[in-house]
């Protein structure tokens, strides 16, 4: 019987890959540094220190660790300011939320920046629903290792322990990503995944080991999860 659900948040939770990106490019052009859109989606999984010294490595550049955090900031405010008007929310996700919480413990795990998902989580009006969240700030190693998955996984059953529930087996866990490191790290996890197509075709999340793939996360119920994914 499925217990938890284990959230991705770019892509998943708010439609800002194509935002992220384009804060991406602007600011390391002003570095000397050239990103394209596949680059960039080639990238998915990553937190944003490894991006960052992934786009300098494929141009054959330094850069420090000083420079780096100040890239980080610049693309944090250039993204802010895209997202201040409306949240890129995805269309339902809200509703989607709040019905699997009623459901299902919830939980995140994103190698976004801790200060970005606590900003639109907090706009939102979403946080209260998620009890644990998983940054790139808790991990040293970013999708497809499955640490973060891993982490959240016990912290979240750390968390239906504490109110006294049995513990889970992982296979009463399910994740849902919109990227194929994402549902990799996940399946390393020994996670079932849910692949959502909001940003790569079901084919590609199939290949890395979904179990199932959504068009459109509206369509899904808690009866929907447990049909699919409990193994009893």
């Amino acid at each position: 019987m499925i217990k938890a659900i284990l959230m991705d948040f770019n892509g998943v939770i708010i439609d800002d890959e194509a935002i992220q990106m384009r804060s991406y490019q602007a600011v390391l052009k002003e570095r000397g540094v050239e990103l394209t859109e596949e680059e960039y989606y080639d990238s998915l999984g990553m937190d944003d220190r490894t991006f960052v010294r992934a786009a300098f490595d494929r141009v054959a550049k330094a850069v420090s660790d000083e420079e780096c955090d100040e890239i980080i900031a610049a693309k944090t405010s250039a993204w802010r300011r895209e997202v201040d008007g409306k949240l890129p929310l995805f269309e339902g996700i809200e509703d989607f939320i709040e019905k699997m919480s009623r459901a299902f413990t919830l939980g995140i795990v994103s190698m976004a920046n801790p200060s970005e998902i606590e900003y639109v989580l907090e706009r939102a009006g979403l946080k209260h629903f998620f009890s644990t969240i998983v940054t790139s700030a808790d991990v040293t190693k970013c999708k497809p290792d499955p640490e973060g998955y891993d982490l959240g996984f016990r912290r979240i059953d750390a968390v239906r322990t504490d109110a006294g529930h049995l513990p889970m087996t992982r296979e009463e866990c399910v994740v849902i990503e919109d990227s194929p490191p994402g549902v990799a790290a996940a399946v390393k996890a020994d996670l079932q995944a849910l692949g959502v197509t909001n940003t790569v075709a079901a084919e590609k999340m199939r290949a890395a080991g979904a179990r199932a793939t959504a068009k459109d996360l509206r369509d899904w119920f808690p009866e929907s999860i447990r049909l699919v994914f409990s193994t009893e």
